[in-house]
């Protein structure tokens, strides 16, 4: 019998492709799929080799390796040896020990660290201080885009370009069972996707408890029950995320504010909310509080998205004020207080009263406990690490992914970026190029954004040719009755190369990818415009952008190409 570990299956049905999958590889004469143990056992004919079964479980999408503590591992000889320590299976030159890897947290970085070094062959000792998971699935993108879709929803009973023909009704709003199905969802995602397969992995042992660097080759850990563990290692990924960032407003800290934490798991929705803040979090967050029931006002330092091209954050600004929620630009708190149940807020603009007040203004990195001095990691002013394009800090064999760097933080960037820290601390060399990183905003109008913005293309020194299209001249806008938004495509002057996207619609996050790949394959704006795309589709809205360079679309008919 060969015995093999798979991850990857969150399911029994998991478990009965995987065998479909077994059983039509040639020599196998049976195969048994354990979704629960995350393994098969495989009776094979003579000849038959380990590498098909594991190429068939890979087709499907799942990880499989040899179980070597059941199955003698081939001899290699001396080409197999050179294959082993360079295609990066995990073990010691000279060694038959297979590489130790310690990495800190359990989120989206950490995890496609340790499943991708595990792949190579290394062994992984993972420490969570907290809930397996990190911030994603339990406080952050998936909960938050639940009740974002849910206050949508709602928002289109209550009103909707259809109103004259469909009769609007105000919804009722249990807040309560909507945060059941939302917590609901969480839980099984965190089960599915973390949980189960850290507790189906041989390679992998989960230590729970806070860690913090004993010298660059050791972690002291500090368990649950109080007693400290050493663990010692030969790499070790940084994965420890973020938490939100406050700031000094004097009196802030004696009142119960909320966080983007406490706000995703409030049982009720105010009467009143103000937040301070103008990026990603306080602008999704304001308006799926506005659109369940509560007036929202919104106080910006500068403005919202002051970082993106200026006509983003007017976009926006315009499509909340129509909804009624208030957006004070220029505006800072100089005291906060908690009197007789309500915040008082006393701003350069005057004094606002509200029943809950939610702080979104960034995040800071879970750094300050992890004792890097003693490593020799070097952190920036904010206390993120400081990594380069390989996830490398400047101290030799500590490497670092996700929210605690000096990286984006998104979620995909931070598992992109564990991947490749995976491969390159069981001895690859892959590197992260972030050119054409898509971004989206889930507010409605969305906000996508990839590659440059004019002035950053300006900042570096490169000229461009710039067209704005507003989404009336989109088919699909029209035929929706909603046409809020553009789109602007940035292209280098001269080549016509397409360096940059921003797009305000409703289905933004939709179509930004297809703009993020037309940049990776340096396409030119008249490429894009001789592209086949589907009539009544968002996404044409960018070929009709890129016509705009040599015509005037609206003298074009419809799916004019």
């Amino acid at each position: 019998m060969t015995q093999l570990k798979i991850s990857g299956m969150t399911c029994d049905s998991c478990a009965t492709h995987v065998r479909q999958a077994l059983e039509k590889v040639p020599g196998v004469q049976s195969a048994r799929v354990s979704y629960t143990l995350g393994s098969a056992e495989v009776a094979l004919a003579d000849g038959t080799t380990a590498n098909a079964l594991i190429a068939a479980v890979d087709a499907l999408g799942y990880q499989a390796r040899v179980d070597e503590g059941r199955t003698p591992p081939p001899s290699g000889g001396l080409l197999g040896n050179m294959q082993s320590w360079l295609g990066g299976d995990g073990k010691r030159p000279g060694s038959d020990e297979s590489l130790h890897l310690a990495v800190i947290g359990s989120g989206g970085a950490a995890m496609a660290g340790a499943l991708k070094a595990t792949e190579r062959g290394a062994r992984v000792t993972l420490i969570e201080r907290g809930t397996i998971g990190g911030t994603c699935v339990n406080i952050g993108c998936v909960p938050s885009k639940i009740m974002i879709r849910a206050a949508h929803v709602a928002h289109l009973r209550r009103e909707s370009p259809f109103d004259g023909g469909i009769a609007a009704a105000a919804p009722a709003i249990l807040r309560d069972k909507l945060l059941a199905q939302q917590q609901g969802r969480v839980e099984e995602l965190r089960h599915a996707k973390y949980e189960s397969i850290l507790d189906g992995h041989s390679a992998i042992t989960v230590l729970r408890g806070e860690a913090r660097f004993k010298d660059d080759r050791a972690l002291i850990v500090k368990l649950r029950n109080g007693d400290e563990q050493v663990v010692h290692f030969d790499r070790c990924l940084i994965a420890t995320g973020a938490n939100p960032a406050i700031p000094p407003i004097p009196g802030l800290k004696d009142t119960p504010y909320w966080t983007s934490t406490e706000a995703l798991a409030s049982d009720a929705i105010p009467e009143r909310l103000a937040v301070i803040g103008s990026s990603v979090v306080a602008v999704e967050l304001a308006q799926a509080f506005a659109r369940l029931g509560s007036r929202v006002t919104i106080l910006a330092r500068s403005s919202l998205f002051f970082r993106e091209d200026p006509e983003v954050g007017k976009t926006v600004t315009a499509a909340f004020r129509a909804e009624g929620i208030e957006v004070l630009e220029q505006t800072q708190a100089s005291r906060i207080a908690h009197v007789d149940g309500e915040f008082v807020l006393t701003t350069n603009h005057g004094e606002r009263r509200a029943d809950r007040l939610l702080m979104a203004t960034g995040r800071t990195p879970n750094t300050r406990s992890l004792n890097l001095g003693t490593a020799g990691v070097t952190t920036n002013q904010q206390g993120a690490i400081v990594v380069d394009a390989t996830m490398r800090t400047n101290a030799s064999d500590i490497y670092a992914a996700g929210d605690c760097t000096d990286l984006p933080q998104f979620v995909y960037v931070a598992a992109a970026a564990g991947t490749r820290a995976g491969i390159n601390m069981t001895g690859g060399e892959a590197a992260l190029d972030l050119s054409a990183m898509p971004a989206v905003v889930f507010t409605d109008p969305q906000v996508g954004t990839v590659g440059h913005s004019e002035a950053e293309a300006h900042r570096a020194g490169i000229e461009t040719d710039s067209r704005v299209l507003t989404l009336d001249n989109v088919p699909r806008a029209l035929a929706n009755f909603d046409t809020r938004g553009f789109i602007k495509l940035v292209a280098e002057a001269g080549s016509g190369r397409l360096i940059g996207v921003q797009a305000i619609a409703p289905e933004a996050g939709e179509l930004i990818q297809t703009a993020a790949l037309a940049i990776r394959h340096r396409m030119t704006v008249q490429d894009l415009a001789d592209q086949l795309f589907p009539y009544l589709t968002m996404v044409e809205g960018l070929k009709l952008a890129a016509q705009t360079f040599t015509k005037d679309v609206k003298q074009l008919s419809c799916c004019a190409g």
